[in-house]
């Protein structure tokens, strides 16, 4: 018998084995999760950087109310002569300029593009699209970044519209809107061309809110600059005001916690018809809510009656969300032990609920009455923007960034004190705010009181406020650095993720 009739017969079982679908899905996600590096990174980057002059912004206006002299008479000049006769040259930090220009960093700058971040790498996920010609968004970002460091500058400068809300001047929101219109546009092409049927209910949420904002964002601007003025001129800033937080905030807030709870968790969420319930509710009174604002002031009672009709009708998103990621955590609450991700988007979700009640309960008329002229709805806004949106946003970077970059977090340590520092923060300055206006308002109801014995009763807080704002401060520059480590990939190489502490091991 020769040598080739003894060799061996070939078998299917010799032939390369082809890969499984969970290899084909896993190399699929980290396409995707190359093609949208570029730009998510880049967004998050930016989104830092207003976050951290968010902060001092926030710190000097919280001293200021206690020492109104604080930075009132700094000007650029002083330290840049050649800035004399620019738009730098009356660039000042009294408290009429730096309050706004505190809002507008912390909303236009830190949470829109976190969230736009965030909205494009989850649409890029669940679509299962890979991000082409990734430089049309980073052009949309460098566009609303210029025209935002313009409205800011022109607002310390005093160069502001003057109408709350919507200070940054025509020229500067032309720019920042044709920069969102890139990015909103590209969000659309990504959902045309989805290879995912039927949508997530994170990316109705995320449609919601790209295709919402640009519409009253630019007819509020539109309206200011025509002008339009009187009592309609403060409806339209309340109704955009507040479709700013309860729309577009909101809903990219709710896309995230969406998905990072089933995914980290590893089950699927609860409940598909209560999901599509609360959008519905969300889609069908959120944008009605603004004219809460208004409450008292010289409109027609219908219109602040169906505005208040609204807000309770939102019962109906508020209870479908928190039972739905409630009953989804069911049997995994642990999680919040081990998972950074889970932590900060549990505590979001906690204070979404919080910021629901207070937001209806403060509506009624009986209870606005007291807290209209106070610092109360400046605590509601930091319920919904800071602990309910950042703290979301927080734990969507955590998760998102070791994908793009492919490392881990150095420090579980880190992580574990910007939370406590975010979180303690946060809660103390929305309590003292909130303590504030209602000692406040109280004093102005009473009928016997004195101006100076309003400001008494409500300036007791602010060193509060204040001391919250350190330790704010304190996590934001832990966070910062924590993720430049990040971007220059000093950390843990790439495998299990950087937890509190090891699954299985409980903390007391």
């Amino acid at each position: 018998m020769t040598a080739a009739a003894l060799a061996p017969t070939p078998t299917a079982a010799s032939a390369p084995e082809a890969p499984s679908a969970a290899q084909v899905q896993a190399a699929e996600r980290a396409a995707i999760d190359a093609s949208a590096s570029g730009p998510v990174l880049f967004f998050f980057s930016n989104a830092i950087l207003w976050l951290l002059l968010a902060t001092v912004l926030g710190f000097i206006t919280s001293i200021q109310l206690h020492h109104p002299g604080f930075l009132a008479n700094f000007s650029i000049v002083s330290l840049l002569p050649f800035t004399e006769g620019s738009l730098l040259a009356d660039l000042r930090l009294t408290y009429g300029r730096a309050l706004p220009a505190y809002t507008n960093a912390l909303g236009y700058g830190w949470a829109t593009l976190s969230g736009m971040g965030v909205a494009i790498w989850l649409l890029a996920r669940l679509c299962r699209v890979r991000i082409k010609v990734p430089g049309v968004l980073i052009t949309g970002a460098i566009f609303w970044q210029v025209g935002l460091t313009v409205g800011i500058l022109q607002i310390l400068g005093g160069k502001t519209t003057g109408v709350e809300g919507l200070e940054i001047p025509g020229s500067a929101a032309v720019l920042m809107l044709f920069g969102y219109l890139l990015v909103g546009l590209w969000g659309a092409l990504i959902f045309g061309y989805r290879r995912q049927a039927p949508a997530y209910i994170s990316v109705w949420y995320l449609l919601a809110a790209l295709f919402w904002f640009p519409w009253t964002f630019g007819l509020a601007h539109l309206a200011v600059a025509l002008p339009v003025q009187g009592v309609v001129q403060s409806l339209i800033a309340a109704w955009a005001a507040q479709n700013f937080l309860n729309v577009f905030i909101t809903a990219i807030g709710l896309a995230a916690a969406y998905y990072l709870i089933p995914k980290v968790i590893g089950r699927p969420i609860h409940s598909y018809h209560l999901a599509s319930t609360g959008f519905g509710a969300f889609i069908l009174f959120s944008g009605l809510t603004g004219a809460v604002r208004l409450s008292g002031g010289p409109l027609p009672a219908w219109l602040i009656t169906l505005s208040i009709a609204a807000t309770i009708l939102l019962l109906v998103q508020l209870a479908t969300v928190s039972t739905n990621l409630l009953l989804t955590m069911r049997g995994q609450h642990h999680m919040v032990y081990h998972s950074p991700t889970v932590r900060f988007t549990i505590f979001g979700v906690i204070s979404f609920t919080i910021a629901s009640v207070v937001g209806l309960l403060s509506s009624l008329r009986s209870v606005d009455r007291l807290l209209h002229f106070t610092f109360f709805q400046s605590a509601q806004t930091h319920l919904l923007l800071y602990a309910f949106f950042s703290m979301v946003m927080f734990g969507a970077i955590y998760y998102i960034l070791p994908r793009l970059l492919g490392c881990e977090w150095l420090s579980s340590s880190l992580i574990s004190w910007h939370f406590l520092a975010s979180a303690y923060g946060g809660g103390v300055l929305v309590v003292g705010l909130a303590l504030s206006g209602i000692a406040g308002g109280a004093a102005l109801a009473n009928p016997e009181s004195i101006f100076s014995q309003v400001i008494e009763d409500s300036s007791r807080y602010y060193v509060a406020s204040t001391l919250a704002w350190g330790m704010i401060g304190i996590g934001h520059v832990i966070f910062a650095l924590h993720f430049l480590l990040m971007l220059f990939r000093i950390g843990q190489p790439g495998g299990e993720p950087t937890l509190f502490a090891p699954i299985g091991e409980e903390k007391h």
